[in-house]
C-alpha cells in the first residue's frame, strides 16, 4: 500500500502522485511515531495511520482501493482519536488530501486554513483540519 510503492490505494495517482513519490516508512519512522494497521482475518492489508505526536498530527492515512466504503478509514480515524487522547492531546492536526476533506470533516474534523503549494512536489493547495480529541 501506498506510500511506500507496493500498494493498492489509487488515492495518490495521477496529478496528487507528487506528493508521496519517493516516500518511505521505515523502521525508525515507526519507532518514532503511533503507526497502525488494519488486517483482515486473513491478514490482507486494509489501511494503515501514523500519528505524530509532537507536533500533533495525522501524518498518513490510507485506506486500501478494496477495502473504500467499508468503514475502514473511520475505524482508523476514530482509534486515531482516541490515541491522542490517551496521549493527551486536545487536538490533532491534518493537511488533506484534497479529495479526502469531505471524508475527515463527515468525522468531525474542522478546516482550518490552507497549506499553500510548496513546488514543485506540491503544486496545490491543502486543506488543513483539526479534529478535537477532548
Amino acid at each position: 500500500m501506498t506510500p511506500d510503492g507496493g500498494g493498492e490505494s489509487g488515492a495518490y495517482r495521477g496529478k496528487y502522485a507528487s506528493i508521496i513519490s519517493d516516500y518511505r516508512i521505515t523502521a525508525d519512522y515507526i519507532a518514532r511515531h503511533r503507526v497502525f494497521v488494519a488486517i483482515d482475518a486473513v491478514g490482507e492489508l486494509l489501511g494503515f495511520y501514523a500519528l505524530v505526536l509532537e507536533p500533533p498530527e495525522l501524518d498518513l492515512a490510507f485506506v486500501a482501493d478494496s477495502a473504500q466504503g467499508r468503514g475502514i478509514g473511520r475505524l482508523l480515524v476514530e482509534h486515531m482519536i482516541g490515541q491522542a487522547r490517551e496521549a493527551g492531546l486536545t487536538d490533532v492536526r491534518v493537511v488533506s488530501h484534497p479529495p479526502a476533506e469531505e471524508f475527515y470533516r463527515c468525522l468531525g474534523a474542522e478546516r482550518v486554513g490552507t497549506v499553500a503549494p510548496s513546488p514543485p512536489k506540491v503544486m496545490w493547495g491543502r486543506p488543513e483540519l483539526r479534529f478535537s480529541t477532548v
